[in-house]
């Protein structure tokens, strides 16, 4: 299915303010299609003024869907549906006409003009399935009225608001809980959800024809000057949204203002109790600083083992025993930059670019002679269980190359490639060393060498990492390490 916004470029004329202005508008029609129990479409004229495209359709949550198919991408000439050609042309909303019958259900279409400033970009058909219409309750004449203000104000250019951004998915729908106010912040209607929100803020009455906003206040466990502030939003003189927690939940807000004809008549407030809600987050909150708290106590615990292991390594008389000390040494920090990253991370993941290039750094302080390293590609990020033994692996291979590379004195590079592909279902990480040394002695078998290093590599790249390990000539000169290694796709 095409996005909205390939559509509006293919077919119509409007400019990129206008379909920023489109996008703000589908972001918040959700509770135009709750409130009003219909589907919508939103339609705009083709370039020449022919045709209707059809860019957009939402469904209700409170009600039957009057279209089983999508209607995005349709196509119709003007003049087929008359009810788009007057809102279009006379920028008024029409209502009139019979319903029509759609698979043995009576739709009744109405027509809504999307001002922008003194232009009309395009209209919505509001289509409401008549086949299960019965006698309206409080609940439902309220949700029809507030459609209807709601409506006037997208004809009139007023809704939605240009300096609200709304996450729909995070904000109060009309089901969790909505409460229609007067012009002077006095409850006309509160739905029995948002009562039962109240009620877990500590109201003991009933809210209707209470001022909304002192009552709030009043629940609020806040006192003093916020106090009159909290009152004001409360009473949706303004659009916001905003929470209240007491000792019992917490209620998120959204106000509303409803202004049909350019003078605010009252408002509307959802709202929702997420209590829950923000419970869990601050489990996981607690959780995950837990986990950085524990990544940083194993950094700190591995720069000590480390930094015994060096005092060990100066107080041994055998070369040989001094530089096995010093290899155990870069192998614990190599492990220890990785848990100083996730230390820093709100997740298990880390964007190993800056880990590579640390490792590389270090490793390269024992080159014996000027040898310069880079890293050119991205590794990108990984989970921690890749990251941990790659940092391993790395080490141990630049380690390797530069120690057996290159001679005393020599000059040279050590580069370390990295490129991600592969398939959505089985992305992989290609990384590539590549020295420009004395090259591999003859008849060396990588697979078979008995190096410590060597050894440590290949367990761990097709053991814990499930991937591929060789070590070749390079092209032109020197050798060549190619590790293959399945990654979790990047999110």
């Amino acid at each position: 299915m095409p996005s909205m916004n390939e559509l509006v470029r293919q077919h119509t004329a409007l400019d990129d303010s206008d379909l920023e202005w489109l996008h703000l508008l589908v972001s918040e029609w959700q509770l135009l299609s709750d409130l009003s129990f219909a589907d919508l479409v939103l339609w705009v004229p083709t370039r020449d003024g022919t045709r209707y495209v059809s860019v957009a359709q939402m469904r209700p949550n409170t009600g039957p869907t009057s279209y089983q198919d999508d209607m995005v991408g349709h196509l119709v000439p003007r003049g087929r549906r008359p009810m788009l050609d007057v809102a279009l042309d006379e920028g008024r909303i029409v209502r009139e006409g019979d319903p029509e019958w759609r698979e043995e259900v009576p739709v009744r279409i109405e027509s809504i003009p999307v001002r922008r400033a003194a232009r009309v970009l395009g209209v919505i058909a509001r289509n409401t399935n008549l086949l299960t219409v019965r006698t309206p309750s409080r609940l439902e004449l309220t949700y029809l009225q507030s459609a209807s203000d709601l409506a006037q104000m997208i004809a009139a250019g007023s809704f939605p608001f240009p300096d609200q951004q709304v996450d729909m998915d995070a904000s109060p729908r009309v089901g969790d809980g909505l409460i229609r106010l007067d012009a002077d912040g006095i409850v006309q209607y509160a739905s029995p959800n948002a009562l039962s929100a109240y009620h877990r803020l500590g109201l003991a009455a009933d809210l209707l024809g209470h001022h909304l906003g002192r009552t709030t206040a009043e629940l609020a466990p806040t006192r003093g000057p916020v106090d009159e502030a909290l009152a004001k939003v409360a009473s949706g003189w303004a659009p916001r949204e905003f929470e209240i927690e007491s000792a019992d939940g917490v209620i998120q807000f959204r106000a509303i203002p409803l202004k049909p004809k350019g003078t605010r008549i009252g408002s509307l407030v959802l709202l929702r109790d997420v209590t829950e809600l923000r419970r869990r987050e601050r489990e996981l909150m607690t959780k995950d600083a837990t986990i950085r708290e524990i990544h940083h106590r194993v950094k700190n615990n591995l720069q000590t083992v480390a930094a015994l292991l060096r005092l060990q390594a100066r107080r041994i008389e055998s070369e040989r025993g001094r530089e096995a000390l010093e290899e155990a040494v870069r192998r614990v920090g190599s492990i220890a930059i990785v848990h100083e990253t996730l230390s820093q991370n709100l997740d298990e993941r880390v964007e190993f670019d800056e880990i590579a290039d640390r490792v590389l750094a270090m490793v390269a302080e024992i080159s014996p002679g000027k040898v310069t390293g880079r890293r050119s590609g991205r590794f990108g990020i990984l989970d921690a269980e890749v990251a941990t033994p790659l940092s391993m692996v790395l080490t141990e291979v630049l380690q390797n190359a530069l120690e057996h590379g290159f001679r005393e004195g020599e000059t040279g590079t050590v580069e370390v490639t990295a490129v991600r592909g592969g398939t959505s279902k089985e992305a992989r990480l290609l990384v590539t060393v590549q020295d420009d040394g004395v090259g591999l002695p003859a008849g060396f078998d990588p697979h078979r060498s008995g190096n410590l290093g060597l050894q440590i590599v290949r367990t761990l790249v097709e053991g814990e990492l499930g991937g591929t390990f060789d070590m070749v000539p390079a092209p032109e000169r020197g050798t060549q390490v190619i590790l293959d290694i399945p990654v979790e796709t990047q999110k």
